[in-house]
């Protein structure tokens, strides 16, 4: 079995849990911490809209430079949740074609001119799962 194809189980349940999750997030709550130095829950709903797109940049694309990324804003639930669709549907498409070989090739992340760090990608999808998890996390705060 590839390494590919042992982590497609795993992907697959986390994002059903995180789609869960993300469902629940009512729009007239938004704005709503629960501190004063949290991320809003809407932020956090759209971060995990998102993040299964990092699965699919990492599987693709050579590098991600962090200096063109957009800011948060605040979105409908029901855009949320499609956006997060599409984006676990191209990220476990480029997971299930991912090869051995290609999982072991070094993968950047930068932030303009400045290289942040550079690592295999196996490692950058095992720490995006974490990610992911940790902020659903913090959404069910």
């Amino acid at each position: 079995m590839s390494i590919a194809a042992s982590m497609i189980p795993e992907f697959d349940q986390e994002m059903q849990a995180t789609r869960r999750m993300l469902e629940r997030v009512p729009d007239d709550r938004a704005q709503w911490k629960p501190h004063p130095k949290s991320f809003a829950i809407g932020h956090l709903a759209q971060l995990l809209s998102w993040m299964p797109g990092w699965f699919t940049n990492t599987l693709t694309q050579p590098s991600l430079d962090l200096a063109g990324a957009g800011g948060y804003s605040f979105e409908p639930t029901a855009k949320l949740v499609a956006a997060f669709d599409e984006n676990v549907a191209s990220a476990r498409a480029a997971l299930a074609a991912a090869t051995d070989a290609s999982l072991e090739e070094p993968w950047t992340l930068k932030h303009g001119e400045a290289v942040l760090f550079t690592t295999p990608r196996s490692i950058i999808i095992r720490n995006h799962m974490s990610h992911l998890i940790h902020h659903r996390g913090q959404l069910s705060v």
